[in-house]
């Protein structure tokens, strides 16, 4: 078995009996943690009860986090003429039609957000079994599939984040960076954890979420005791 470095050992030690504990220890704890030598994305993990094979119990949403997530977004989007012009004076990194589709139908996906206007659908359809399993593919119940390009790219920009329940009903995010003050955090974690809330699902019976996990990239998770997410 591998002997564990100092700082992992250390790490370990910090977060031994640690269990249901309430948002502010938990982000203290994953900050303290968080020791890399980069700027560690701290992720946040929610068990629902909830089967996302079912249509009518599949969670998925937006969020704009109070103090965005620390992370620069390329955003591409598919769009003809003036809305075309409109993103990219909005800041969007990639913009075009049928040229971009065929970018990434060749492998390459330079994005993290993905943008389109309901005209374009019928080209970015071809691209569903691409951008689907990525959480990219557009999509008018988030708010991806706009007229409106300009405050799309805008909100994609300023910390908006996607969510969708994946297997077993896990809904998974970075919500910050270890950088990030603790009442930052905090205040992420808690806007985070409401927009999952509200998006609960008509299918969705008995307990809805099961469990609220908090990490760094390189460190362990804690979990959250769910009261302390949800402010009940």
């Amino acid at each position: 078995m591998a002997k564990l470095g100092k700082r992992t050992t250390a790490a370990r030690a910090a977060f031994e009996g640690k269990a249901n504990v309430k948002v502010d220890e938990a982000v203290s704890l994953v900050k303290t943690a968080a020791t890399a030598k980069f700027d560690e994305t701290i992720e946040i993990a929610m068990v629902l009860g909830v089967d996302p094979r079912h249509a009518d119990q599949m969670v998925r949403g937006t969020v704009t986090l109070p103090h965005g997530t620390g992370k620069t977004v390329r955003v591409a989007v598919f769009a003809r003429g003036e809305k075309a012009d409109e993103a990219k004076a909005a800041g969007a990194d990639i913009v075009g039609a049928e040229d971009l589709m065929e970018t990434v139908q060749g492998g390459t996906i330079d994005f993290d957000w993905c943008i389109a206007t309901p005209d374009m659908m019928g080209v970015v359809g071809r691209l569903g079994k691409i951008l689907g399993p990525r959480n990219l593919m557009p999509n008018p119940r988030v708010g991806t599939v706009t007229m409106d390009v300009a405050q799309a790219v805008k909100d994609a920009k300023g910390g908006q984040v996607q969510f969708r329940a994946e297997k077993a009903g896990v809904v998974h995010a970075g919500i910050g960076k270890a950088s990030f003050s603790q009442q930052q955090l905090e205040e992420n974690l808690k806007a985070f954890v409401d927009a999952v809330q509200k998006a609960r699902p008509s299918g969705a019976k008995g307990t809805y979420m099961k469990k609220v996990n908090l990490t760094s990239t390189m460190g362990p998770g804690v979990s959250v005791d769910i009261a302390s997410a949800t402010g009940n």
